[in-house]
């Protein structure tokens, strides 16, 4: 067990898939003598070399296409996008060709790809640079979509998609790079698209996913002095999803409050609120309500605390959940 920032947890993970299997191989703008915008991929060109850590030109679209071309000869490419906003010139390889390679073949090739992309907002970066586009991948059959919260989930859930066969979408909250926590190495991991409880409660369930985790804790403390038990779900990841999770709290608590950095407007959280209203409508005592982003573009770094759902907003949506 070592205290690690997520950066470095990601890091690590990335170094003993590289050491453990000669078949990974990573890829990306920036990602091997600088060791990436974030340094995620900090001394591992010069552990393993330029044609295993590679650095790429500045395109998008050729970064994934060669990805999919590498993981048809048995290769299992990681491919870092350098910032959210920069993904959408590869959507159409990620979209038309990776998402259906496998279904296209009948089962008979394999699509072993991760994308990594650090993504929302919170660090007053440029335009292009704060995005949550996560639902737009979520929606694609063929795609597995994925955010850890924590160092130990970044670890352990970057090894289990690198590990897996299907093309998987890799979300980092950029704001959560710096975070600390302890990281076992050696511990047993759970399955990868398992939704956790993070903090018990019997009044209302805060599920949240990246980013917002740690908020829904700090909401689900403050609301503790005021003696309100708030459960928190981290969901992990979005697709699949793990429904049953989330059933098995409401079902206990028969509230929900769900928490996403994205816009509300056919954001994760419907998707969640629509599910869980057929599953539990008669556990129900309030009606899912929404936290997320607003139905606009990302604004200026200087307004994004004003965009970004807060420790207020959360707290106005659980004392209008307990108000019913």
């Amino acid at each position: 067990m070592t205290t690690l920032t997520m950066a470095k947890a990601l890091n690590e993970a990335l170094r003993q898939s590289l050491d453990t299997d000669p078949k990974v191989l990573l890829m990306g703008e920036d990602i091997g003598k600088l060791g990436g915008v974030f340094r995620i991929t900090d001394g591992l060109q010069k552990d393993f070399g330029e044609e295993r850590v590679i650095d790429t030109p500045l395109a998008e679209s050729g970064i994934v296409g060669t990805a999919i071309g590498l993981a048809l000869r048995g290769y299992r490419p990681v491919v870092e996008i350098q910032f959210d906003g920069f993904v959408f010139p590869a959507y159409d390889q990620i979209v038309t060709q990776l998402a259906k390679m496998h279904a296209r073949a009948l089962g008979k090739v394999k699509m072993p790809v991760v994308i990594r992309i650090p993504y929302a907002g919170g660090i007053g970066a440029v335009e292009h640079h704060s995005e949550s586009p996560e639902t737009l991948f979520a929606h694609i059959p063929g795609l597995k979509v994925v955010s850890p919260s924590n160092p130990q989930d970044a670890y352990w859930m970057l090894r289990q998609a690198i590990d897996c066969d299907d093309p998987v979408i890799f979300f980092e909250p950029k704001r959560r790079y710096w975070d600390r926590g302890e990281v076992d190495t050696e511990a047993i991991p759970g399955p990868l698209h398992k939704a956790r409880v993070t903090r018990a409660g019997t009044d209302l369930t805060l599920a949240a996913y990246g980013p917002m985790v740690k908020v829904c804790m700090e909401a689900a403390a403050a609301a503790a002095k005021e003696g309100r038990s708030l459960e928190v779900v981290d969901l992990r990841s979005l697709s699949p999803m793990d429904f049953d999770t989330i059933q098995a709290s409401v079902e206990k608590t028969r509230r929900l409050v769900i928490v996403h950095e994205a816009p509300v407007f056919l954001g994760t959280g419907a998707e969640i609120a629509a599910r869980i209203t057929e599953r539990c409508f008669y556990h129900l005592e309030a009606p899912v309500l929404r936290v997320g982003g607003f139905h606009a573009p990302y604004p200026p770094a200087r307004l994004e605390e004003e965009y970004l759902p807060g420790l207020d907003r959360v707290l106005d949506a659980v004392d209008r959940a307990l108000a019913y």
